[in-house]
């Protein structure tokens, strides 16, 4: 059975390494072809300039900058996202509310659940 992820890259915007190790995992789990992290804004928009993705997994607060202009970057190239905070939902920015979040921590299962719906024809 391909797996979920079989053959996608896909980015992942996070700051706290211990929780990009943990979604590389996940990822890799689900048979992702290749999984690209950037730890901040600047390191993300390069990236995104500079890379296609099929998908990407976007920490809503990098260091104390929000991540607005990674996902305006993203949702211009018309690549899927998923957020992923600590934080509530008065976080959520006008325009973006109807993003998937998923809530640190996460497990496995939610992980797949919300990528399945965000990659579904």
């Amino acid at each position: 059975m391909d797996k979920l992820l079989s053959g996608r890259r896909f980015l992942v915007v996070e700051d706290e390494i211990l929780v990009l190790m943990m979604i590389e995992d996940m990822l890799g789990d689900l048979g992702c072809e290749t999984v690209t992290s950037a730890g901040t804004v600047g390191q993300a928009i390069a990236l995104i300039e500079g890379q296609i993705f099929d998908a990407a997994m976007l920490d809503m607060n990098l260091d104390g900058d929000d991540s607005n202009t990674v996902a305006d970057a993203l949702a211009e190239r018309g690549v899927p996202f998923i957020y992923s905070t600590g934080n509530s939902d008065r976080d959520m920015r006008e325009g973006f509310s109807n993003r998937a979040v998923l809530r640190k921590p996460f497990s496995f299962d939610e992980l797949t659940t919300k990528l399945a719906r965000l990659l579904a024809p």
